[in-house]
């Protein structure tokens, strides 16, 4: 099962995230957030994608943060329309979709075929980093074979609940876990202990 881990923001604490080699690293690029990454992105390992967030921004910013960056993907946490979805094409893009007691998945198939990966947050006051977790048994009537990231409130005290989601069949087109504000130790720096525990427990 893939990694993601969001939110990243301190250099220091990036290189020693990347040492646990997850699949992806999130940064931020939202100027409303606690998390929001300024300054230039460490040397990653070439195993790790790169992942820009963003909200609602235009064309122009996000190109420009692909560009400066060399971002692998790009993660679209607003209210972005297909037609942008479609735009970028030499890269990853993972829609998101905030969860909250009901979901209707008629909202993603105009994104099946302009997007990579969905993404389901847990739905709540901010863009992300809630630290809420959704009744995963919403999914259990995911319709699409689109594989997508599960995300919303995740930490270590969630991890037997997530072993057992993938264990079933319904969950097959689940790709990555997306963790973020369970594993901080302030807003955008990362608990290595709990991360390293989190890994392998996961893996």
């Amino acid at each position: 099962m893939r990694l993601k881990i969001c939110g990243m923001k301190y250099k220091t604490n990036i290189q020693k995230v990347a040492k646990l080699h997850p699949e992806y690293l999130g940064f931020i690029f939202y100027n409303k957030s606690k998390r929001n990454f300024e300054g230039n992105i460490a040397e990653l390992p070439k195993n790790i994608k790169k992942v820009g967030v963003f909200v609602d921004a235009d064309v122009e910013e996000v190109l420009s943060k692909i560009e400066k960056h060399n971002l692998d993907a790009i993660q679209l946490h607003g209210d972005e329309s297909p037609e942008f979805c479609k735009i970028f094409k030499n890269v990853e893009v993972i829609k998101v979709f905030p969860v909250g007691e009901t979901f209707d998945f008629k909202m993603l198939d105009p994104y099946e075929n302009v997007c990579n990966y969905f993404l389901f947050d847990t739905k709540g006051k901010e863009k992300g980093g809630n630290g809420v977790v959704f009744d995963w048994k919403l999914l259990e009537k995911y319709p699409s074979k689109k594989p997508y990231f599960l995300s919303g409130g995740i930490g270590l005290n969630e991890i037997d609940k997530v072993l057992s989601f993938l264990r079933r069949q319904k969950s097959k087109y689940c790709y990555a876990i997306d963790v973020n504000s369970k594993f901080e130790l302030k807003a955008g720096l990362k608990d290595l202990e709990k991360l390293t525990n989190f890994i392998k427990q996961l893996k």
